[in-house]
C-alpha cells in the first residue's frame, strides 16, 4: 500500500471517530452525522480497494485516461462539496432569519406606550446617521391627506449620531435598532410595528432628502381611489437631478430585467419612494437586508397585487455621503437580489 493510500486510510478512520465523538451526545444532528460518516467510510473504502472507483470512472467514460480514477474521485468530491456548500448556506440563512425575527420582536416592544401617534396614513423612514437630513425633511411631511391624519415612524438603524433625537424634536415616533442592519431590515421592523397599529396606508421614503414629501399625496391617490395596491414613485417617468451616468444606465437596465422577469413594465425598480395598503402586503415575504428595493415589487407582482408607477422627482442627497457604495458593487448586489427574490 502506497504512502498516499495509508494517509487517506488514517484520515478516514480519524474522521469517522471524530464524527462519532462530536455528534454522539447533545450535538446530535442526524443529517450531519450521516453525511460525514458516509464521506469518511467512502474514503476508507477507496484507500483499501481503489477498484471500487472503477464503476464511477467507467460511468464518466474516463477509463481511457491514465489518471481516470483520480479524475472520477475529484469530480465526485467536488459534487459532494457543492452539496455541502448549499446545505451550509441554507443553514446560515436560517440562522439569519431567526436573528432577524429576534431583533424585530425586541424592536416592536419599544413603541407600545405611544400607539396614539399612529394614524391611518404612516410614513416609514429607515435612517442611519441622518440627523441633519431628517431635520430638513420632517417639517415638510404633510399633517393630513384627503382628510386623514398622517403620522411618521422613523427606524433608527443603529445610528451613532443624533438621528433619534432629531425625530423626537419634531414629535414623531422613532424606534432604534441596537446595531446597523441595513435599510431592508429596518423597514421589516417598521412593517411589524405598523401591522399592529391602525395604519391603513404606508409610504416608505429615504431619510437623505432625495424624496419630496410634497409628492406623497400623488403617490397614495391611486390607493385611496382603489386603483392600486402598491404604487412606486418612478424617476424615469418623472425627473431627477443630475446623477452618475453609470447609475442612470443601471436603472434603465434593471428596469428592463425586472420587466422581463415579471411580464409587467417597471421603469424604476430601485425606487425606495413607494406606497401600499398594509393589509395587502401581509403575505409578502421580505428577507433582504440591503439592496432591497426591488424585492417588494417582485413579491407584490408575483402575489397578484395591483402595482403601478407614478412620476416623482428625485433630488440629490442634501447632507452627507451616500451609503449605497460604489456603482458597480451596488449593481452587482442589486442584480443578485433581483434573481434571489424572483427565484424564491
Amino acid at each position: 500500500m502506497s504512502g498516499l493510500r495509508i494517509a487517506g486510510l488514517l484520515i478516514g478512520i480519524a474522521g469517522l471517530i471524530a464524527t462519532f465523538v462530536l455528534y454522539r451526545g447533545p450535538k446530535w444532528n442526524r443529517l450531519n452525522f450521516a453525511f460525514f460518516s458516509f464521506f469518511n467510510i467512502s474514503l476508507i473504502a477507496v484507500t483499501l480497494n481503489p477498484n471500487i472507483v472503477n464503476f464511477l470512472r467507467d460511468l464518466l467514460s474516463l477509463q481511457e485516461y491514465q489518471y481516470g480514477r483520480i479524475l472520477a474521485l475529484l469530480i465526485m468530491s467536488n459534487l459532494i462539496f457543492v452539496f455541502f456548500s448549499i446545505y451550509s448556506v441554507s443553514k446560515v440563512e436560517n440562522f439569519r432569519l431567526q436573528f432577524d425575527r429576534l431583533v424585530r420582536k425586541l424592536g416592536t416592544h419599544q413603541l407600545a406606550p405611544v400607539s396614539d401617534k399612529m394614524h391611518a396614513i404612516m410614513v416609514l423612514i429607515p435612517a442611519y446617521n441622518e440627523a441633519q437630513n431628517l431635520r430638513h425633511l420632517l417639517p415638510k411631511i404633510p399633517k393630513t391627506i384627503d382628510g386623514m391624519q398622517v403620522g411618521v415612524l422613523v427606524v433608527d438603524d443603529g445610528s451613532d449620531d443624533a438621528t433619534a433625537e432629531s425625530v423626537q424634536e419634531h414629535g414623531y415616533l422613532v424606534v432604534s435598532n441596537i446595531i446597523n442592519r441595513g435599510g431592508g431590515a429596518a423597514l421589516r421592523l417598521g412593517y411589524d410595528i405598523l401591522r399592529a397599529s391602525p395604519a391603513d396606508i404606508c409610504i416608505t421614503m429615504d431619510a437623505d432628502g432625495q424624496h419630496q414629501p410634497e409628492e406623497i399625496e400623488n403617490l397614495i391617490l391611486p390607493i385611496i381611489k382603489d386603483h392600486s395596491d402598491v404604487v412606486i414613485g418612478s424617476r424615469m417617468l418623472g425627473a431627477r437631478e443630475k446623477d452618475s451616468p453609470v447609475r442612470a444606465a443601471g436603472v434603465h437596465l434593471f428596469g428592463a430585467v425586472v420587466s422581463s422577469l415579471l411580464g409587467k413594465r417597471i421603469t424604476d425598480p430601485s425606487s425606495g419612494f413607494r406606497a401600499f395598503k398594509m393589509d395587502k402586503i401581509k403575505n409578502i415575504d421580505l428577507r433582504e437586508d440591503q439592496y432591497h428595493t426591488s424585492e417588494l415589487i417582485i413579491e407584490a407582482v408575483k402575489k397578484g397585487l395591483r402595482v403601478t408607477e407614478v412620476p416623482v422627482t428625485i433630488l440629490k442627497r442634501k447632507y452627507g455621503k451616500s451609503k449605497k457604495g460604489r456603482d458597480l458593487k451596488y449593481g452587482f448586489h442589486f442584480a443578485k437580489t433581483i434573481i434571489k427574490a424572483w427565484w424564491r
